[in-house]
């Protein structure tokens, strides 16, 4: 890693910057980065300028000059070449490297995050370890020693690092950073592999061009079992261990024994490995699945007294609460995989649904949102799950039910006989290691059998809660999705306290959520109904007109409200009317097939009021029409009043523009009106037109859905139940 090749990035426009990343010089003029940081987002076209300055500032004088695209991957990959004006007189060329074997790798890098932004772009020295047993076939992950807060500022706090080169084991340069892996809070990165683009051919041919040789990737061998460093350069977590570990195994020699044979099971050269106290305390904290496989080495110990097992599980539960690890040995993580891989291929939708039910109030991994899973998302999903505990009652003094097993569970009682009974078998063995009882991992396998037993409640509505992410320079949104079914059970799909999203980005989400829903058993071809949840100053966003892009090569995008029911609602207003609640009910009980249309003869707030006090008590449904600023308080108004359905032109100017909503059918059955809302948005988008109104809908359910704001846990970890 040489700091004289370090390139900091920036993209946009003669007038402005906008995009900002980081590159590192492999030939005298070209520089390899993520394509994304040379394109805009919303259109994925390159920005017209691109300009690179190359060195680090602290090791001497730096360069500046302008850069044009050369190379981009055929099939999509997010990486780039781009050729400089003015090549650079660094001499040397750069090594290539592949990491093999299970033990994770130190790696390092040179980056400049937003989250290193002063007056300028400082630059940050990423470095941390590299397990090559997680990630994907196209994905490394980076577990990061040094980290900003998540998001602090409502973006991703390594926005500018994308385009790293990311090193390991004498200065191979092993991938590049591509993505901040949100769901675990800016603490890991992923990295595109250099094995993925280095096999293309006009890859190598401009390498080889520029440098006179073909790029060799080189593997990169077996490494040393990571040792304890001086006293006060410790991490904390070690210290918190040492103790634990000494009531564990206060045998020396047996210590060590367990220590070697764990290093040598994690991938290691154990050759001369002699480990002390303080080293086996950094072994367990170096490797995300050492204190696991420990765990597992003991568990025969553990069953032959109550004792030993006591104070093993006390080392598990300390190790949960500081973040030490996963929950899976090497062994059982390689198992689970295994078993689950020939399941995505016959299954596709098996594990997600499981997911959903047995973790109901849970948070899930971001994959378990998608209409398939395939094999690539397996490590990420298991990773998530793991994270989670199920907070449900257990036997005094043994430890919380995973909820990754409660979900195997559930996968097991879906599947046929032999998946099942595998499935099984490895839930009762890992449960046993974690000293968990047997009972209470019986009453999770009842419930799975149960679900499984049932027809599934189809999904009959995806609420969608926003709210404007005030702190974003640009127009983003929190946004939290629940799948609501047929028998009024949820699932939370995403949070509100994930990073916020653009329009565009909010929308990709909610068709994720809807086509995953669409794919379960018993939906057949009901498309479920959007609301979508927002504050006073929300119920005049144009929601529905936000675009997620096309969803292949061949069918066009559309406006999600062209696609989806999509209506509005408003609870924020029940917190100020609290009669609201019952009136909403009366009126849904009463006036289902009466509407009050407004016109000049409605007169003010007071009559109006007035109207829906008296002559209109029992009315369900209003339109609204009429000057801006009058339907903006007379849409309060109506809400306030219990009025549950709500109809408006958002381009409204007078009461004229009326007839723009005739084809509507604006006071027809209300029960269709949110088809024919949907259809005519959708007409609307087929054949644009000056004349079109733009409808907004306003449509309170005839019952209670999740309430909007976020889940409290009850277990002081990360939980899966609501309190």
């Amino acid at each position: 890693m040489d700091p004289r090749r370090l390139a900091l990035i920036r993209s946009g426009t003669d007038r402005q910057v906008r995009s900002t990343g980081t590159g590192y010089l492999i030939a005298p003029q070209l520089v390899l980065t993520a394509r994304h940081v040379l394109v805009e987002h919303a259109t994925d076209a390159l920005w017209p300028v691109t300009s690179v300055r190359l060195g680090h500032p602290v090791e001497g004088d730096t360069t500046r000059t302008s850069a044009k695209l050369l190379w981009e991957h055929p099939e999509g990959l997010d990486v780039a070449l781009l050729l400089l004006e003015e090549p650079s007189e660094l001499p040397g060329t750069v090594r290539w490297g592949s990491p093999t074997g299970k033990a994770p790798l130190p790696y390092e890098g040179l980056g400049f995050p937003r989250a290193a932004a002063g007056e300028t772009r400082d630059v940050e020295h990423l470095r941390g370890f590299l397990p090559p047993l997680s990630g994907a076939m196209n994905r490394y992950v980076l577990d990061q020693d040094a980290a900003p807060a998540p998001g602090a500022d409502g973006k991703n706090a390594w926005g500018g690092a994308s385009g790293t080169a990311i090193f390991c084991d004498d200065d191979l340069l092993v991938g590049i950073v591509v993505q901040e892996a949100l769901a675990y809070g800016a603490r890991r990165l992923h990295a595109l592999p250099a094995r993925s683009f280095l096999g293309d051919a006009a890859f190598t041919d401009h390498l080889t061009e520029h440098t006179g040789t073909p790029p060799e990737l080189a593997p990169l061998g077996r490494v040393r079992p990571p040792e304890a460093g001086p006293l006060g350069e410790r991490a904390p977590v070690e210290a918190e261990l040492v103790p634990l570990l000494v009531q564990l195994l206060p045998d020396p020699i047996a210590r060590v024994a367990h220590a070697r044979e764990l290093a040598r099971e994690l991938g290691y050269d154990t050759d001369g490995y002699a480990p002390s106290l303080a080293d086996l305390a950094a072994l367990l904290v170096a490797h995300p699945r050492a204190l696991a496989s420990l765990g597992a080495s003991l568990a025969p110990q553990a069953a032959e007294g109550s004792s030993f097992r006591a104070r093993l599980t006390a080392l598990f539960l300390q190790a949960r609460v500081l973040g030490c690890g996963f929950l899976l040995s090497l062994h059982e993580y390689e198992a689970l995989l295994d078993l689950l891989r020939g399941l995505c291929k016959e299954q596709p939708t098996l594990l997600s649904r499981a997911a959903r039910a047995a973790l109901r109030y849970g948070v899930l991994p971001e994959a378990l949102a998608r209409p398939h899973l395939v094999e690539d998302d397996l490590d990420g999903v298991i990773e998530g799950l793991e994270a989670l505990t199920d907070s449900k009652g257990v036997p005094d003094s043994t430890p919380p039910v995973p909820a990754l097993l409660r979900v195997v569970e559930y996968v097991a009682a879906a599947s046929d006989a032999a998946v099942g009974a595998g499935l099984r078998a490895w839930s009762t063995a890992t449960a046993d290691r974690l000293g968990i009882h047997l009972g209470a991992l019986g009453e999770r396998r009842a419930d799975a059998v149960e679900w499984a037993s049932l027809p599934a409640s189809p999904v009959s509505r995806v609420v969608m809660e926003l709210r404007q992410d005030e702190s974003a320079a640009d127009e983003r949104y929190r946004c939290r999705i629940v799948l609501v079914r047929m028998d009024g059970t949820p699932s939370v799909i995403h949070e509100a306290d994930s990073t916020s999203k653009t329009p565009e980005e909010a929308a990709r989400c909610l068709r994720a959520t809807v086509a995953a829903a669409r794919k379960e058993p018993g939906q057949g071809y009901h498309v479920p109904w959007v609301t979508v949840v927002v504050d006073r100053a929300g119920l005049h966003l144009a929601v529905d007109e936000w675009e997620p892009g096309a969803p292949n090569d061949f069918v066009p995008g559309q406006p999600i409200g062209a696609e989806y029911r999509v209506t509005l609602s408003c609870p924020e207003l029940s917190e100020y009317v609290t009669d609201r609640a019952d009136a909403q009910q009366h009126r849904w009980k009463h006036g289902g097939s009466v509407a009050l249309v407004t016109d000049p003869t409605c007169g003010n707030s007071t009559q109006l009021a007035h109207l829906l006090q008296n002559d209109h008590r029992d009315t369900a449904q209003v339109v609204l029409h009429g000057p801006a600023d009058q339907r903006a308080s007379w849409l309060l108004l109506c809400l306030a009043l219990g009025v549950p359905v709500v109809l408006w032109d958002r381009d409204a100017v007078t009461y004229e523009d009326a007839d723009k909503l005739h084809t509507l059918r604006p006071s027809g059955p209300p029960d269709e009106l949110p088809e024919r809302v949907r259809n005519f948005r959708s007409r609307s988008h087929a054949h644009p037109g000056p004349a079109r109104a733009r409808p907004s809908l306003v449509w309170e359910p005839d019952g209670r859905y999740p309430e909007p704001e976020p889940l409290e846990l009850r277990d002081p970890l990360k939980g899966t139940q609501a309190s």
